[in-house]
């Protein structure tokens, strides 16, 4: 999801900074973007430091000239239930999902600010609205971003920082299917299986989640903060 906002928004005409612990993998989106004449950077690094996100938002701000836009869609997923789930997998979890945004969020806010506003675009998850079967900390890591978003959309409405916390249902990513695996599935199955949940019968693309950002970053939204957005085919209607 993570690549695909970038190319999405670079594709508008936003020059992004990407991070992630991975140097190929970031490295390779950054060659792809710069091959279509998009400015891009990478800066290797691990969000559940907060030294490291207070870095990467003074590294977006120092190359690019400030710092207009904010998405956070780093996370992880351990498919178990409360008894289940071991110390270190709850800590990860909440380190990825909500200590690490919670880290960029407040690097990036007075960045923003200086800008005169901007927008911070959290990935959350419709497993934050409503319980998921043997998910507990994924569903309390996204509710604890949705509510998050909420409060930081309210607090800081009168700078022009919107804050939106995007919720999709399932989505094909390497996470998804890590997933799973982790229950001894194979992937096309998983995949089948959850489409039968769905009313419109397929899962989300990474795609459709990057237009859903872009909406949200642009002035067609400017009126919209705070309200997470659900992106589930139906799923919740």
């Amino acid at each position: 999801m993570g690549r695909a906002i970038a190319e999405s928004l670079a594709a508008a005409g936003a020059s992004v900074v990407i991070t992630g612990r991975d140097e190929s993998r970031g490295g390779s989106v950054v060659a792809s973007l710069e091959a279509q004449g998009r400015r891009a950077n990478f800066l290797s690094g691990d969000i559940s430091d907060g030294s490291f996100c207070a870095e990467l938002v003074r590294h977006a701000v120092r190359t690019m000239g400030g710092l207009d836009i904010v998405v956070n869609s780093a996370g992880v997923i351990h498919h178990a239930t409360v008894d289940e789930t071991s110390d270190d997998q709850w800590q990860e979890t909440f380190d990825v999902n909500v200590n690490g945004m919670f880290y960029v969020c407040r690097a990036a806010v007075p960045a923003l600010r200086n800008r005169g506003g901007g927008v911070i675009i959290n990935i959350a998850s419709d497993a934050g609205l409503t319980g998921s079967r043997h998910l507990v900390a994924y569903c309390a890591s996204k509710g604890a971003v949705i509510q998050m978003s909420r409060a930081m959309a309210v607090d800081h409405a009168r700078e022009s920082i919107r804050v939106i916390a995007l919720c999709p249902g399932d989505v094909d990513t390497a996470m998804l299917r890590g997933e799973f695996n982790q229950r001894g599935i194979e992937a096309e199955t998983g995949l089948k299986e959850s489409a039968e949940g769905v009313p419109l019968g397929r899962v989300c693309t990474v795609e459709e989640v990057a237009d859903l950002a872009l909406f949200a970053a642009s002035d067609s939204a400017r009126f919209m903060t705070g309200y997470p957005l659900v992106l589930d085919g139906g799923s919740r209607a």
